[in-house]
């Protein structure tokens, strides 16, 4: 096997580069004519760039801007209102679809002998069509992802729209580049050079976006920063908001509520003032002076220290429904996180999100989404779904997903998350029945709402290959893909992505694949197995610390897995904290029951005896174990697997993976070591035989320290701000 010559990841899945079937590539060499673009925009000169590059890559010569659209071989651009859709009869199928909605059609050469529509591009011509000209631009890159796969585009007839209006990236950049939760290096975002430089990168960030749908980006974190409101940070702002915008992406921004105070000296921030509703309106118009095309805000209030409307004695909706007063006549969308939770409130906290918002269904303004993360805890391994999904029918949820790696090794570990986003997404929800699915109600279809999205809280920085771990990106890439199509399946997108990425040989995409698919679960037997949750490190949240036990109960790892002399896990049955009742039948009763509770829940939601019997003939202790066995052993096939495809990919990429796939290991054994020792101080159970023994004793791994690991800077704030205690 030859060794391709050596990527250093920056090309992404736009690389335009894997081997095709020589036949079909020597026919696209010899017939493609022209790119030709009907009517003038930016967009539509991005759409036109990227097929000129990807084709010619792809042919190995220039591929020429043309001007006749009916010249033989030419793949033709153009939006609704072009009269060359109804020559090619695609003008009645793009007014059934959305906007953004694109068609990819071939249409034969009449002259050609050959007058049927399976002439395609080898002697016609080829239209990609959109409702807009964003719409064609995402035709571009998928005719684009269709050549690059390997797939035939000689008979071709596609249609297609996005199933959710936004489809966002939310960045926890800091003003100062650093990134909360970040492990690829610093933010993309150069604000000292801004507005004056933008660096060419933001640019290549955006296609590679657009390539899979994505529609906006939330520039800075939720533990936001009030200077970002401020008006040289506004244009700022709007330097990257031009940029992206031929892209078709819209900026967003977090706001800080306790802002008028820590900018403008105001007295206070509460939602009922008059003066505070004007500075928001005043700020809100000067942002759309700058950048008409701004999407709106994300607002983390009220949870983790951040101020909010709790602090005046005032509800989350009023807090929200201020800010988006001030959107509205702008058209822009106020999007409320409901992660929130208090350590002094005794309620479990998994209950507390659902406890606060769910009374609160109906009373939001029309303009505001709440935005739900996929499960009641944080970003797990494994969680449920979260069970304010179907539980606030009047009011538009957004799913928030993280692509972040905080509780996955911190970006060491391969970990496609693709499978964890499907679970969550056809998690059904029982709201109007059996089928009520997460992705019926954030796609509006269960509840008849037009505010739809989901979002991700973004892996990206400015490594070189953005995301640090080679197959990092297949998470940004898998969100991307579900985000326009969630009934996509995670087996189809991790394919697309390693043909895209790495090859289209079967010899490597099989076993890579199989890889891929296999690596969440894995993480989650050697992390947090049959429902265990929350038992990282304090912190940095690197790697095991399932005896923390200081500080604030409910960042605790002892809070949530409870294990004494009796068994392990958290009852949340009615007999424990009752978080089942928050689920509906008959979802409820299945969960509350221990013998009917799926076993990979099982430790979330009951305390479960040492000696129980499992479906395995096991006892918990014994099931335990094996699944942290399990783990490791996952990873070790994963390393094999790899070894096995030295020479179908790159050498550098090949020994990246390979020394991160040892990290992992070592890691992997870490975890099961330093849990396996901890819980067997409750359990008083022998290992079963066949473990491996553990390499250091449990006080060892406890007294490991860690300093420094990236993503756990604060915020800076200007001011501190004056509020009042907060009140419930």
């Amino acid at each position: 096997m030859t060794h391709p010559p050596d990527e250093d990841g920056y090309e992404l899945w736009l690389r335009y580069s894997s081997p095709r079937d020589p036949e079909a590539l020597l026919r696209l060499r010899q017939q493609l004519s022209a790119v030709v673009t009907v009517g003038s925009s930016p967009t539509l000169a991005a759409a036109s760039a990227e097929l000129r590059r990807g084709l010619g890559s792809l042919c190995g010569r220039a591929i020429p801007a043309g001007m006749d659209p009916t010249v033989p071989g030419a793949i033709v651009l153009a939006a609704s209102g072009a009269q060359v859709l109804n020559a090619f009869g695609v003008a009645e199928k793009l007014h059934g679809l959305g906007r953004e909605g694109f068609v990819i059609q071939a249409k034969a050469d009449d002259d050609s002998p050959d007058s049927s529509l399976a002439s395609g591009l080898w002697g016609g011509r080829t239209l990609i069509g959109g409702v807009t000209d964003v719409g064609v631009l995402y035709g571009a890159f998928h005719f684009l992802r269709l050549l690059a796969t390997g797939h035939d585009v000689v008979d071709i007839s596609v249609a297609s729209e996005p199933k959710l209006a936004l489809r966002l990236l939310n960045h926890w950049d800091n003003l100062d580049r650093t990134i909360e939760r970040g492990y690829a290096g610093f933010s993309l975002w150069d604000w000292q050079k801004l507005p004056d430089y933008v660096d060419p990168r933001c640019r290549d960030y955006a296609r590679a976006c657009a390539s899979v749908g994505i529609n906006g980006s939330v520039l800075t974190n939720v533990n936001a920063n009030s200077l970002v409101l401020t008006e040289p940070y506004i244009e700022k702002v709007a330097a990257l908001g031009r940029v992206f915008r031929a892209y078709g992406i819209r900026v967003f921004l977090t706001a800080r509520f306790s802002a008028p105070i820590e900018l403008d000296g105001l007295p206070t921030a509460d939602p009922r003032d008059k003066d505070v509703q004007a500075w928001w309106r005043r700020r809100v118009d000067n942002i759309y002076r700058v950048l008409p095309d701004f999407g709106g805000f994300v607002v983390k209030a009220n949870s983790e220290g951040q101020p909010g409307p709790q602090n005046y004695g005032r509800s989350q909706a009023e807090g929200a429904n201020l800010i988006a007063d001030a959107l509205a006549e702008h058209g822009g969308v106020m999007m409320w996180r409901a992660f929130v939770y208090d350590h002094e409130v005794p309620e479990d906290r998994a209950k507390q999100a659902y406890s606060e918002f769910k009374p609160l269904d109906g009373s939001f303004r029309a303009n505001v989404a709440v935005q739900v993360k996929n499960g009641p805890v944080d970003f797990q391994p494994r969680e449920p779904y979260h069970p304010l999904f179907g539980a606030m029918p009047k009011t538009p949820l957004l799913l928030e997903l993280q692509l972040a790696q905080e509780y996955l090794g911190c970006a060491t570990h391969l970990c496609y998350l693709a499978p964890l986003f499907k679970e969550c997404l056809d998690s059904d929800t029982f709201a109007d029945g059996p089928g009520s699915t997460v992705a019926r109600v954030i796609d509006g279809s269960l509840q008849n709402h037009t505010l739809t999205g989901m979002c991700a809280v973004t892996n990206i920085g400015n490594d070189r290959n953005w995301c640090g771990h080679p197959f990092a990106a297949a998470n940004w890439y898998a969100f991307g893909r579900l985000a326009w199509d969630h009934a996509l399946s995670s087996g189809d997108i991790a394919e697309e992505w390693l043909r895209q990425t790495f090859s289209n040989d079967k010899r490597f995409v099989d076993p890579a694949l199989e890889m891929m698919l296999a690596s969440r679960e894995a993480v989650v037997d050697y992390m947090t197995p049959l429902g265990l949750h929350h038992l990282m490190a304090v912190g940095h949240h690197y790697g095991p610390g399932p005896w923390v036990n200081e500080g604030r109960p409910d960042w605790t790892s002892v809070y949530f897995h409870r294990a004494d002399a009796q068994g392990i896990g958290f009852d949340r049955t009615p007999r424990g904290s009752n978080a089942v009742e928050q689920y509906p039948e008959p979802l409820r009763a299945e969960l509350a029951d221990q013998a009917r509770c799926p076993e990979e829940l099982l430790l979330w939601f009951h305390h479960v005896p040492w000696d129980q019997p499992l479906a395995s003939g096991r006892t918990l202790w014994q099931e335990l174990c094996a699944r942290y066995q399990r783990g490791v052993d996952a990873v070790r096939r994963m390393q094999s697997s790899w070894g096995d495809l030295q020479g179908a990919v790159d050498a550098a990429r090949f020994v990246h993976v390979e020394n991160l796939l040892r990290i992992q290991e070592q890691e992997a054994r870490w975890w099961r070591d330093a849990c396996v020792l901890y819980f067997q101080t409750f359990s008083k159970r022998p290992v079963p035989e066949g473990y491996e023994p553990a390499e250091k004793t449990l006080d060892e791994y406890r007294a490991l320290r860690h300093y420094y690991v990236p993503g756990i800077s604060n915020p800076f704030v200007p001011k501190a701000p004056r509020l009042p205690a907060k009140s419930r």
